[in-house]
């Protein structure tokens, strides 16, 4: 489904996707506008006009999901010109689509496309706490091999250090160390984890991976101190963004069942969870 809005430039909603220093996602409206083939600026500003109002009558705060910025512009004399741009969440983008105007190829299919999120997320709130770990440890595992491919095209070959690297920086802690203060013994740590810092460190792993891809594409020698200094640094912005909204830290959340033995109870195969950590 993250293809559901190519048109222009090629690009879907997910590709315009930007993690600001906080690493909290969001999309910028003159970007936006064009995967959704608004030619000017004005009438889509009429778009985001509406998308407000229905912020507002949704009780949301405007400014929580629609922040002014000033962009540069370089014009066609060479000159540097800042224009108004906004920084979207994704509730924002939600509103937008539903407020444009649905002849519009790209709208439709914008629109299709929040609906099909809005019952994932439906379904997922439906599960059990069991199917929730189970869940999202499969996505963690499929996350997490790609992210160690990605880390080995970019230079690393100490798995263990690079690991570490986005451990410390979202738990503040090494691996042997949260296995310590878990009391997990030689478990692995996501093993354990229950479905909230299992979704945190989803979100490390992604944003380490994106963050690596990204450089990868420019054409970039990152190595193994790099990648991993870019690991921690993806981990500490997860960190920051948990402690922000008053988050419990992931090293103080307590240690679950394992998950083998939750599959075990729920009839699944446990399998391997053989995605690239290290302990």
């Amino acid at each position: 489904m993250n293809d559901l809005i190519p048109k222009s430039s090629n690009k879907s909603f997910e590709d315009i996707k930007k993690v600001d220093e906080n690493g909290v996602e969001y999309w910028g409206a003159r970007e936006l506008m064009v995967v959704l083939e608004y030619t000017e600026w004005r009438n889509f500003g009429k778009v985001i006009g509406k998308a407000k109002s229905a912020c507002t009558l949704s009780e949301q705060d405007v400014q929580d999901h629609f922040v002014d910025i000033n962009k540069a512009i370089k014009g066609g004399n060479g000159a540097i010109n800042p224009v108004l741009d906004i920084k979207l969440s994704r509730y924002a983008c939600y509103l937008i689509a539903q407020n444009g105007d649905s002849s519009k190829e790209p709208i439709a299919l914008a629109q299709t496309y929040f609906a099909v999120q809005t019952r994932k997320q439906e379904l997922f709130d439906s599960l059990s706490d069991d199917e929730k770990r189970v869940l999202v440890r499969g996505e963690v595992t499929n996350y997490n091999k790609k992210l160690f491919k990605t880390a080995k095209d970019s230079g690393v070959r100490n798995f263990g250090k690079f690991n570490d690297a986005g451990y410390l920086g979202l738990y503040g802690l090494t691996n042997k160390q949260i296995q310590q203060k878990k009391q997990i013994g030689e478990d692995k740590v996501l093993d354990r984890a229950g479905a909230t810092e299992l979704a945190a460190n989803l979100f490390r792993i992604t944003q380490a991976d994106e963050q690596l891809r990204s450089r990868l594409h420019k054409g970039e020698k990152i190595g193994e101190g790099r990648a991993s200094n870019a690991h921690f640094v993806v981990g500490g912005k997860v960190r920051k963004a948990i402690k922000d909204i008053g988050g419990t830290m992931p090293e103080d959340l307590s240690a679950q069942e394992h998950i083998d033995m939750v599959k075990k109870r729920m009839g699944v195969l446990p399998g391997e969870n053989n995605d690239g950590e290290i302990q």
